[in-house]
């Protein structure tokens, strides 16, 4: 998993009903680009991840998967 500054996490819910986070990448710790992830959530929360088989790297936009 590779990512930058600025790209978004989706991470998905892992049972029914739960649903998709998304957090903004704020910092890579890792690396060449690698995780772990500081990320921000919507609602301003901020957590190191680093992002298990269930999570994607969206790029942002402009930017070449």
């Amino acid at each position: 998993m590779h990512a930058t500054v600025g790209d978004r996490l989706l991470m998905r819910g892992r049972i029914v009903g739960q649903r998709d986070r998304v957090a903004q990448i704020i910092e890579i710790l890792g690396s060449d680009g690698g995780p772990p992830f500081r990320v921000r959530f919507e609602d301003g929360h901020e957590a190191i991840m680093s992002p298990g088989p269930d999570a994607v790297v969206r790029p942002v936009a402009g930017r070449p998967d």
